[in-house]
């Protein structure tokens, strides 16, 4: 089962990596990742989801992250009231006989085209991860030429 961490944590070189090593040294699995600093530039905002397959291991996840100096807290949003949301790029194949069908499925979503040239346009869209998969089967059919995510935000 996958679940939502978060983590404050000094921003250092080096915090990141200590604590992805210690998810790669005990064989867990970091499905997505988003860091960036908060309203404090000394300190940032860390999101990540996380496989786990019972609570055990999960409990063992957040003991080893509150015991590196670096992380100052620790919440699990599995079982919070929380909001989560995703960013994602993605490039798409553009013509403007598909600009109408475009639009339509773009407002279905928190969607927009923030770059079009040619025959290929940018669209950003933000929602939770079942939007964004809805979203990205719809484009499918004007050929998605690449993609990228930021993986889940989360906010109790």
């Amino acid at each position: 089962m996958r679940h939502i961490i978060s983590a404050t944590v000094d921003n250092k070189p080096g915090v990141l990596a200590r604590i992805a090593g210690l998810f790669s040294a005990r064989g867990y699995n970091i499905a997505s990742l988003a860091v960036s600093e908060t309203l404090d530039p000394t300190i940032s905002y860390l999101t990540m989801v996380v496989e786990a397959e019972d609570e055990r291991i999960l409990e063992q996840i957040k003991k080893q992250l509150n015991k590196l100096i670096d992380v100052i807290t620790v919440t699990d949003f599995t079982k919070k009231d929380h909001i989560e949301r995703e960013l994602v790029l993605l490039k798409i194949d553009y013509s403007s006989k598909d600009k109408a069908k475009i639009e339509t499925i773009l407002n279905k979503y928190v969607a927009k085209i923030v770059s079009h040239q040619e025959n290929t346009a940018i669209i950003e869209a933000v929602g939770n991860q079942e939007q964004i998969k809805q979203l990205l089967s719809a484009l499918l059919q004007f050929g998605i030429k690449e993609l990228v995510r930021t993986g889940r935000l989360a906010i109790a």
